[in-house]
């Protein structure tokens, strides 16, 4: 198992205010006031995370690429040589489908994809690979669901990666060999710009196109002040990102 996995289970949201929790009863009667601290930090931290007021705040922050306008889409030819799809996991063994498919994330991005390939005719490249090391690979699930759903073939599949880092440098030689140097990056708002500078630091041109903004208006009652379990799903997304944006440059 990952220990990347284990870090953010226990480190990051909820884990890491359930353990807050956790200690605060443990020590109620050694250390009152730690225990205090502790039993507020992490009801607070709940509490906040469960708020769409607060993912859409966080959303404002850290979605910095500006949205490609549609008046753009059939232009992207001038701008970029094909359109890259980075992967968001997957749905495993659902009955319905009778087998694996892109999770909600990945489908979003792939819908947003194929309008921009339908309008510019740019080729396709989609990258992820195993899921916690079982097949099928991300890119093998977004390509079907491109070809059975939007009738989009699949020029290129990049199928080791694991991480974004991982997206771009292994999709890099796969374009450069096709003599790509421009791409057009498909991948959620808030994750772009970390997107893009992996791939940037691999040597290609980037047209960022973000899809599934979260720094909008919430259209939530009483101004989104009340907590629901899709704004704390939503607030743990920007969480990693924002601890991610902060890590990668130090570590790559």
């Amino acid at each position: 198992m990952p220990i990347r996995y284990l870090f953010k289970q226990f480190f990051l949201p909820p884990g890491l205010f359930l353990l807050m929790l956790l200690a605060a009863w443990w020590l109620r009667w050694r250390y009152p006031r730690l225990a205090r601290g502790g039993f507020v930090g992490g009801l607070l931290g709940l509490w906040l995370m469960s708020l769409p007021i607060v993912v859409e705040w966080g959303g404002r922050a850290l979605e910095n690429d500006a949205p490609l306008p549609q008046s753009a889409w059939t232009q992207l030819q001038r701008e970029a040589q094909a359109i890259v799809v980075l992967g968001a996991g997957r749905e495993r063994g659902d009955p319905a489908w009778e087998g694996d498919q892109p999770s909600h994330l990945a489908a979003e991005r792939l819908r947003y994809a194929a309008r921009l390939a339908k309008a510019s005719g740019l080729p396709l490249l989609v990258t992820g690979g195993l899921h916690y090391g079982q097949p099928p690979s991300e890119a093998a699930l977004m390509a079907e669901s491109l070809a059975r759903d939007y009738g989009i073939t699949v020029r290129w599949r990049e199928e080791r990666s694991r991480t974004t880092r991982e997206n771009a440098l292994f999709s890099a030689p796969l374009l450069r060999e096709a003599g790509v140097r421009r791409v057009v990056l498909v991948t959620q708002a808030a994750h772009m710009p970390r997107s893009r500078w992996c791939f940037e630091r691999q040597g290609l041109q980037v047209v960022a196109a973000p899809v599934g903004f979260l720094g909008v208006a919430n259209a939530r009652p009483f101004g989104g002040w009340l907590p629901e379990g899709k704004a704390f799903w939503q607030s743990a997304q920007l969480l990693n990102e924002a601890l991610g944006r902060l890590l990668y440059p130090w570590l790559y």
